[in-house]
């Protein structure tokens, strides 16, 4: 999808403190950036911000990073967030250099929500719960950690359940209509909010690993 630019957002990106330009420079060191040692959750792919700044503001507790590599919808995401939310920051950056920026064992869970579906079977091996990412994941996490997934496809969600299972993660609170199966504490995302009304269902899963 073509992202229309905006002339703010270049000012965003160099002015809001949120925005980790340099994450290789926190490597192995995020809990001083944070202040403190609290677990830290990554959304990968964090889109205009919806998802991240409200699950920071529900859990301050918990420590946020969103990547999203597309520049102008990663300074959206910046400008939704206050000055008062200290315990999340947004990296502009690619999946593909997750390990450049975390050493292992300090995520303790990823968020893949509403990832390119890469439809053709061609293209399987960029989809982000490939067999290829999931043995990435296993190395940011180190010794354990999850993954919680959302999508709206029905092919991507049976793919991604057939790889993480050969790929050795333990599935739990699989819903193929996720706004019917009353689950509780959904943050919806800008996207699942739009095609959720008009009527699509939400595909859920939750993913855990262990060494």
């Amino acid at each position: 999808m073509r992202v229309r630019k905006k002339t703010w957002a270049a000012g965003e990106l160099e002015n809001n403190f949120h925005i980790i330009h340099d994450p290789q420079s926190h490597k192995g060191r995020w809990n001083e950036l944070f202040c403190n040692n609290s677990p830290i959750y990554v959304e990968i792919g964090c889109g205009k911000g919806r998802f991240i700044s409200q699950s920071a503001a529900e859990n301050p507790e918990i420590n946020f990073i969103g990547v999203e590599r597309q520049t102008t919808v990663i300074a959206s995401a910046a400008r939704r967030l206050t000055e008062n939310q200290k315990n999340v920051y947004l990296i502009p950056g690619d999946v593909e250099n997750l390990s450049e920026f975390f050493e292992p064992g300090e995520i303790k869970r990823l968020y893949i929500n509403f990832c390119d579906p890469w439809p053709k079977k061609k293209w399987a091996k960029r989809r982000l719960t490939h067999k290829n990412f999931l043995e990435k994941y296993k190395g940011l996490f180190g010794s354990e950690g999850e993954i919680f997934f959302k999508t709206d496809n029905r092919g991507l969600f049976e793919f991604s359940l057939n790889e993480l299972c050969g790929n050795g993660w333990l599935l739990s609170n699989i819903s193929l209509d996720l706004h019917s199966s009353g689950f509780e504490g959904n943050i919806m995302t800008e996207y699942e909010e739009k095609f959720s009304s008009r009527g699509f269902p939400i595909y859920r899963c939750e993913a855990r690993w262990k060494k």
